[in-house]
């Protein structure tokens, strides 16, 4: 008999050999029928895997990232088994569950796939998922492993395999369809009851330009078809919020191949808009002592050695720089960090200047694949908003409520209210994997979860997921759309500090090491404006917006009133502009509402006679007419009401 704990610790005891799918059942049928995977002792494991020792055990429903990562991951080989069907002969490279749905990536040989393709895919994948077949693990020898996919031609797997530790591969078998694979997955497919391939992308092999382009096929699946057609109605809105449509009608980026690829140019309403998210940053930050530099765009390369950051980042960069002197290199920052490391080391530093919070909105470049490239979202060159807090290390636990305070101002100023934490913790069963005491980990983890514990955040904890150099604390906002992005990030970090021998003196007049919280509540300005354009739709709050109201003037007779209007407006720091083309009122006022001007002001004859304006509110209508000056106060205190809360 074994002793299986469960989360709220209570304890039962089973025969050895018990799987997780029938520790369900002896729970609660309705529950066997729900789950979907499970982990044992922190370690995923299939729901039809025995156990066959003392454990603990979670079990995973749709509603857990770990239940949909199972059904999308078995979902990815039913994939593969409809394709193997198919199309004889292709080879196939990888096929992970990503955040919403699966692909997998295939070597189509002489076939060549198209959307038209698609129907007939679904079709298939459905046809094998009603077949209720078992997905079956296997453990099998390296030797066994290179055979069998190297019998069939399966290049890709076999040099898979080869980079594997021998005793520590396995298989997993649906069908005719045998897949290399980790797991865990369903057991077996009856689960799955609606399929979408949803689209084709080149992409190389292992992400190496220089090796074969493959095709990855993207898909989705539910266990309920009605989830499938909700996820759909979620697509098509998810098309007419897309950033890059968006940036376009509202003019405020663009690409330019001569510029180069992933090379955002700000056009002047997309500045102006960065600009004013700076100028909040700022503001805030000013409050909290931040003190604001500036870094060089380049820095010698064995900056970028010292940091770690060329081991790290070496291949993704732009290539060095080679200067007249000899031996000389240069390089495309990849990381302010460095950089503001070196700002700490050009004083000598003491106890007193403790906390140092140095901030940037550094740009910095890596070299992104063509086809990662994606609108604002994956760039080239993008603009950071860091800032980097040089503490002793029982203040990390204050400056971390600090940091948190100002990431919950962003949230809620932007309207970002659907959002969680986790906690990201080293693993201390490998401590060995991780730089830094003992003593400096327990005050930094403890500090973090003290600082979630004062300000009532329910984060979820994760052992192992700590850098290397430290524990952090992420947040993940959810769009309009329930999609999840992780915006704002606090790291502790040792290794930086020691690596560019930081010091400052102690009040006991010795030497000691700092330690660095890196914080980014935006992450990247370039991509911060995407996830808040599709958060929108465009419709910006007033105080962000780069055009607040635009004076319609019904015809040309009233131009000049118009900009009378507008002048107005400016000296109350209202942003307007005049649309006097020679259009018709209707048509001025669907274009407008079209670029998600906040505010529309009509003025003819009557408003020219009494000095108003006639007010049209963005998706509210009529507002009214008004005088000049109690539109431009009711316009002041909005934006005060958004920026003050």
């Amino acid at each position: 008999m074994i002793n299986i704990t469960f989360p709220d610790n209570s304890v039962k005891t089973f025969d050895a050999g018990v799987t997780p799918l029938e520790i369900a059942r002896s729970l609660s049928p309705k529950l066997a029928k729900e789950v979907l995977a499970s982990s044992v002792n922190e370690q995923e494991w299939d729901l039809s895997r025995p156990i066959t020792e003392d454990a603990t055990i979670k079990l995973y429903k749709w509603d857990d990232a770990e239940g949909k990562h199972a059904f999308w991951h078995s979902s990815a080989h039913l994939l593969a088994e409809a394709l193997q069907e198919l199309y004889p002969g292709v080879k196939f490279g990888i096929g992970p569950a990503i955040e919403n749905g699966f692909y997998y990536d295939i070597d189509p040989g002489e076939h060549t796939l198209t959307a038209a393709d698609f129907a007939k895919i679904e079709k298939k994948m459905l046809e094998l998922a009603r077949r209720k077949e078992d997905i079956v693990r296997a453990d099998i020898s390296k030797a066994d492993a290179l055979k069998m996919f190297g019998d069939r031609g399966e290049v890709y797997k076999c040099e898979l395999i080869s980079e594997l530790e021998d005793g520590h591969i396995t298989t997993y078998t649906q069908g005719a369809f045998t897949d290399l694979c980790r797991g865990p997955h369903l057991p077996n497919t009856d689960a799955i009851k609606a399929v979408k391939v949803t689209s084709l992308a080149g992409a190389y092999w292992r992400g190496d330009e220089t090796r074969n382009q493959l095709v990855r096929v993207y898909g989705i699946t539910f266990p309920k078809q009605k989830m499938l057609e909700e996820y759909l109605v979620m697509l098509e809105e998810a098309k007419k919020r897309d950033h890059r449509k968006l940036g376009k009608e509202m003019e405020l980026f663009a690409f330019s191949q001569r510029v180069g690829a992933g090379l955002p140019l700000w056009l002047p309403k997309g500045a102006a808009l960065r600009d004013r998210l700076e100028q909040f940053l700022r503001k805030i930050q000013r409050k909290y002592g931040y003190q604001q530099v500036i870094t060089p765009h380049i820095g010698n390369k064995n900056l970028y050695v010292t940091s770690g950051h060329y081991a790290k980042y070496g291949k993704d960069s732009f290539q060095p720089i080679h200067t007249p002197e000899e031996g000389e290199e240069y390089l495309l920052k990849p990381m302010n960090c460095p950089h503001h490391c070196e700002i700490f080391r050009a004083a000598p530093r003491s106890y007193r200047d403790l906390p140092l919070r140095l901030a940037e909105f550094g740009t910095v470049y890596r070299y992104e694949q063509s086809g990662e490239l994606h609108g604002l979202t994956r760039v080239r060159g993008f603009t950071q908003d860091d800032a980097h807090i040089f503490c002793a290390p029982d203040q990390i636990k204050d400056e971390f409520l600090k940091v948190m305070d100002i990431i919950f101002y962003i949230f809620k100023a932007l309207k970002f209210e659907n959002w969680e934490a986790q906690i990201s913790l080293r693993d201390p069963a490998h401590k060995e994997k991780y730089i830094g005491s003992d003593e400096n980990w327990h005050l930094a983890e403890t500090a973090i979860i003290e600082a979630c514990a004062e300000k009532g955040v329910n984060a979820r904890t994760e052992l192992g997921e700590a850098a290397f150099y430290g524990p952090k604390l992420d947040f993940m906002v959810k769009d309009a759309l329930g999609r999840r992005w992780q915006l704002g990030t606090i790291q502790v970090d040792y290794n930086l500090p020691e690596r560019f021998e930081l010091e400052y003196t102690g009040a006991d007049n010795a030497k000691h090491r700092p330690v660095m919280i890196h914080r980014a509540p935006f992450g990247s300005m370039e991509r911060f404006v995407a996830v808040l354009l599709e958060h929108t739709a465009g419709k910006f709050p007033l105080w962000l917006a780069p055009d607040q109201v635009v004076v319609l003037p019904i015809s040309e007779k009233f131009n000049d009133y118009a900009r009378e209007v507008a002048v107005e407006l400016d000296k109350y720091d209202v942003r307007a502009f005049v649309d006097d083309r020679n259009e018709k009122i209707g048509k001025k006022i669907r274009d407008n509402e079209l670029r998600r001007i906040p505010y529309l002001v009509i003025v003819g004859e009557k408003e020219a006679q009494n000095g108003e304006v006639s007010v049209r509110k963005q998706g509210q209508g009529d507002q009214g007419s008004m005088k000049i000056a109690n539109f431009a106060q009711q316009l002041t205190e909005e934006v005060n009401n958004l920026t003050n809360q």
